[in-house]
This record gives structure tokens, C-alpha cells and sequence, in this order.
């Protein structure tokens, strides 16, 4: 007689990596008693709130700090056109620069990423923020609500991006680290698709939060579970798959990539824009002050 399979009791790659990132966002003192604790709002990061991918970014402030050669920077601007070009992740180019960067902070300490990471945000990222999309996350933030952060960007860079926007905290990829060092190993998996979803349900448990109250924001068909998990989704910048589901669901669709795709939809242009990049300022100069 056969035996009957048995399924392991052991927590997916994908579960183990939403807890851990959960387990390391920490939440801005100021915001540790907001107004309306049972709801918060998760952002995406690449060409969601940032145009491109983070971590290519990333990449170039760590080239510019000899932590890698010229043949390696341009690996890394062919995947990061190719990104903006067709406007949605490649897993194999995604899977390629976490191998990467995982590789060339082994043995780098912590403090020294996290310094890194303040510096390469003022340099290259700070004026490639969506203003549309940091508007959405102040109305959050005015409605008493967190805004968190959710994604494959290392949880420290994801924090100090965050932090910068004056946003609660942030859900990131966890890499392992020893005394102060990264060991080249990741806690699970890249915090990327159905990880993502893991990880705002395990934050929400931890911080007492009703999700059918809770609002998120994607780019990425990848996103879909995080977004479904929620009871207001909403896709912005979308790719077409994303779009496509987006619609037969009737769920909220925003597009600030150009302005015609913008008319289309019915949102604020010119002027919105610039009001927006005013608010982007204005929360940098807060942050700087601060």
C-alpha cells in the first residue's frame, strides 16, 4: 500500500522573508501613535514612488565608491535601460543584480550601507521621486494613517528612502549580517512577489492593522498578491499585465509617466506636477533640518 505524501511543516523561502522584514522595520518615534492605527498604506518602490529600479541606482553610488569595476556598472545600465524600456522587473536581471550586490557587501559592514545608501538617495535618486505618487502617500500620512515601503531593495536602503520622504518605515529584502558584517546570505528570499504580500500580512498582524482598511500601491504585476491582500488597491504607473487586472477588477489605476497617458486617465499635469515637486522639496528640506 502506498503511503501518503506528507507536506512539509516547514514555512516557505517566501514566508520566512516576510517575517524577517517585518521582524526589521522599525517605526519613526513620531509616528508610533497615529490617528487612525488600524489602517497605513504600502508603497512600492521601483517606478512606483522612484523611476527605474533602486537597486541600479544603488549600484552606481557603489561604483562611484570603488566597490565594484567598470564592467559591472555596465551590466548594470544595460539591465536598468532595459527596465525602463519595457517598464516592468525581469526575474533572471532581478535574480542577477541581487546575486551581485550580495556579492560586493560580503564582509562590508552595516553602517558602512547604510551611510552609503543616505548618500547615493541625495545623489541620484532624491530628484527621480514621483511627485504624484508622494502626494498619495501625504494624504495618508495627513489622514493619521503609517505609510510603509514594500520592497526587493535591501531593508536598508528601503529605510533610509523612507526616511528621507518623512514615510513610517520600510519592508526590504534582509540580508544576513554577523557582528556588524553581511555574511552574502539572505534571511529567505528577495522580498519580491508573493514574499511582499507575506510581509504586509505579517506586519499587520504585529501592528494590529484591519487590512480590508488598508491601501497599496504597485507598478508590478509581480504585486498582484500584495495588492489583492488589501481593500484599496491601486496601480500606478502599471504594467500591462498590471493595467489589464487592474481594470477587471475595477481597481484605482494612476499613470505619471507621461503626460498624455495622464490625460487619458484624468490626472492633474502641469500644475499638479509642480505643487507635487514642491512637497517633494519641502519633505527633503524637513528631513535635512530634522
Amino acid at each position: 500500500m502506498a503511503r501518503p505524501l506528507r507536506r512539509s511543516t516547514r514555512p516557505s523561502r517566501a514566508v520566512v522573508a516576510g517575517a524577517a522584514s517585518a521582524a526589521a522595520a522599525r517605526v519613526e518615534d513620531r509616528l508610533r501613535v497615529p490617528l487612525d492605527p488600524g489602517a497605513a498604506a504600502f508603497f512600492d518602490v521601483d517606478n512606483t514612488v522612484v523611476r527605474g529600479a533602486s537597486i541600479f541606482h544603488l549600484a552606481r553610488g557603489l561604483y562611484r565608491r570603488d566597490f565594484f569595476d567598470a564592467r559591472d556598472i555596465a551590466r548594470f545600465a544595460w539591465t536598468q535601460a532595459k527596465f525602463r524600456a519595457l517598464g516592468r522587473e525581469d526575474a533572471e536581471d532581478m535574480a542577477q543584480a541581487r546575486d551581485a550586490a550580495l556579492g560586493f557587501i560580503e564582509g562590508r559592514s552595516v553602517e558602512e550601507l547604510a551611510r552609503t545608501a543616505q548618500e547615493v538617495f541625495d545623489e541620484l535618486m532624491a530628484h527621480k521621486v514621483w511627485p504624484g505618487t508622494l502626494a498619495l502617500a501625504r494624504m495618508h500620512l495627513e489622514a493619521g494613517q503609517r505609510v510603509w515601503l514594500v520592497t526587493a531593495t535591501p531593508v536598508e536602503v528601503a529605510t533610509v528612502i523612507a526616511d528621507r520622504l518623512g514615510l513610517t518605515g520600510a519592508l526590504g529584502t534582509v540580508a544576513e549580517h554577523r557582528d556588524g558584517a553581511y555574511t552574502g546570505r539572505l534571511a529567505g528570499e528577495p522580498l519580491h512577489g508573493p514574499a511582499k504580500a507575506e510581509a504586509v500580512r505579517a506586519l499587520a498582524t504585529r501592528e494590529g492593522l484591519d487590512l480590508e482598511r488598508c491601501a497599496a500601491y504597485s507598478d508590478s504585476a509581480n504585486d498582484i498578491p500584495m495588492l489583492s491582500l488589501v481593500g484599496q488597491p491601486c496601480a500606478i504607473n502599471p504594467d500591462a499585465v498590471l493595467r489589464a487586472h487592474a481594470r477587471s477588477q475595477g481597481w484605482r489605476v494612476r499613470d505619471y509617466r507621461t503626460g498624455r497617458r495622464a490625460a487619458r486617465i484624468g490626472i492633474p499635469t502641469a500644475a499638479g506636477a509642480g505643487a507635487a515637486w514642491g512637497a517633494v522639496h519641502a519633505a527633503l528640506r524637513r528631513r535635512a533640518a530634522g
